[in-house]
């Protein structure tokens, strides 16, 4: 006996519901970010919220995360661009003291719950980009 399918009429994706396809968006020139210096800030939004972020050179690449401490979700620099501490190592939430790794934002020590949320950069013709996902996008003007 032959098998019978069952089949919905064929539909072709939503455009409306898609997430927005990635791509970089201008954040600052090469020169701007000094190794273990201070830090350039942006506004993105991140998952519909608005938020701050921030790029850094550390280890010769550039890096960059939301300006969110984990331990408690406020905006972790204590003058704007200073996240480094005075070694030049690590990035310190100014309130709570939770210290986070340069170079891929995980939880070093302090009050943390886990690591900062990293946001891609990429780096050539001495100019800096970010890079958005479905989730993290330009904040509007």
């Amino acid at each position: 006996m032959a098998e019978s399918r069952i089949t919905g009429p064929s539909r072709s994706p939503d455009p409306a519901h898609e997430p927005p396809a990635s791509h970089a968006v201008l954040l600052c020139v090469s020169q701007d970010l000094a190794e273990g210096g201070r830090a350039v800030a942006f506004d993105v939004r991140f998952h519909g919220q608005a938020c701050r972020a921030f790029a850094v050179r550390f280890g010769g690449g550039v890096h960059a995360y939301l300006n969110r401490c984990t331990h408690v979700p406020m905006e972790m620099d204590y003058q704007e661009g200073r996240f480094f501490d005075d070694t030049g190592q690590w990035l310190l939430c100014a309130t709570h003291g939770a210290a986070y790794r340069p170079d891929t934002g995980a939880c070093a020590g302090g009050p943390c719950r886990g690591g900062l949320v990293k946001i891609t950069l990429s780096e050539s013709a001495s100019q800096v980009h970010w890079h958005t996902s479905p989730h993290l996008q330009p904040a509007e003007s």
